[in-house]
């Protein structure tokens, strides 16, 4: 082993207390405080088969038609922000989610909580892009809800969105399917939304704007299983980014998983605004990037429709999948070292989606 190389036999972390007796932000930001209140609260009190696998959608059958079905709660602020708004993502983060099972979407369910006093423009604003998004990724709304909360109780709009697709037959994909000789691929930069979103909040100004990422993936993944059927695992990296994502995949596989640091691909605007604000990329939140693992055979043919889409015309092998430390995720870094790189504990932004 060299002298950069990290022992992983016996390692182990020392764990803070989480044994909180109330919730925090932390519980919602897709860490491992996320994972443990999934874990020992919501699996426990509904148990069943579906459930069970824990992917950005559930997976069943019905008279013979496998179906994936997905839901999500959109708390973003503020409402707006550059490349995007708190209705497009609705639209296109249960799309992407869907989409991921391998799954075509094709109808969603909205539900709004509306705050008291929301100019009626704004809320027009909203729904003009979700339909907009909707149309785009070629899907239709065909139910809804709204409620209306007293004033300073809803943060504007809370807007909640739900969504089935149609499993194309021989696609089998799910967290649990990463296997050694697996070869890890991103479809484009990360951490631009993330970034987006904080620049606002914070009054951040820079050289060029950064913009949300956020877009719909399911065309993406078309182009991709139009190359072949196996493709092994295919997450969108939302709350906790890629790290987050990947650690998870690494533990329901139980395999390792490595990164080279030097091939992923950052916006320098991003770097320089996570450099500035002490974050890591790696956690950052994305909403119109997806992670594919695939087999190393089929590596080389899917990079290539991923390139010629217009969504993944910067995607680029990251990594790969190893029998080695199961259920961890290690990087190699630009000076030729290697680190462990953990799930934090809950997320170093909230409210990003």
């Amino acid at each position: 082993m060299g002298s950069n190389e990290l022992n992983f036999e016996g390692w182990v972390c020392p764990m803070p207390l989480r044994d909180y007796p109330n919730i925090i932000l932390g519980h919602g930001g897709g860490g491992k405080l996320s994972a443990e209140l999934v874990e020992h609260l919501f699996l426990p009190a509904f148990r069943n088969e579906q459930l069970e696998g824990l992917g950005d959608a559930a997976v069943f059958n019905i008279n013979g038609a496998r179906l994936a079905m997905s839901t999500d709660s959109f708390v973003v602020r503020p409402l707006f922000f550059p490349g995007g708004n708190i209705g497009e993502l609705a639209v296109n983060g249960t799309v992407n989610d869907i989409a991921m099972s391998g799954a075509t979407p094709l109808y969603l369910s909205a539900g709004f909580i509306i705050e008291e006093g929301l100019p009626l423009e704004t809320l027009g604003a909203i729904v003009t892009s979700m339909a907009a998004a909707a149309q785009k990724a070629g899907v239709r709304l065909i139910t809804g809800d709204t409620k209306v909360v007293d004033k300073g109780h809803g943060d504007g709009v809370y807007i909640n969105t739900s969504g089935v697709g149609v499993i194309p037959e021989g696609v089998h994909i799910g967290p649990h399917r990463a296997q050694p000789g697996d070869v890890v691929i991103l479809s484009g930069t990360i951490g631009d939304h993330g970034m987006a979103v904080m620049s606002v909040r914070e009054g951040l100004a820079f050289e060029t704007t950064i913009e949300s990422d956020t877009a719909a993936l399911n065309h993406l993944v078309a182009a991709m299983l139009a190359v072949t059927n196996d493709i092994h695992v295919l997450r969108d990296p939302t709350r906790g980014g890629v790290a987050s994502t990947l650690n998870e995949i690494a533990q329901s596989s139980q395999v390792g998983i490595v990164l080279d640091e030097r091939k992923l691909p950052v916006k320098t605007a991003v770097r320089s605004a996570c450099e500035l604000l002490g974050m890591d990329p790696l956690f950052v939140a994305n909403e119109g990037k997806l992670l594919a693992i695939v087999p190393a055979a089929a590596a080389e043919a899917v990079l290539a429709a991923m390139q010629a889409h217009p969504l993944g015309q910067e995607a680029a092998v990251i990594g790969q999948v190893v029998s080695q430390h199961p259920g961890m995720l290690v990087a190699k870094t630009g000076i030729g070292a290697t680190r462990v790189v953990a799930m934090q504990i809950g997320e170093q932004l909230p409210r990003i989606c």
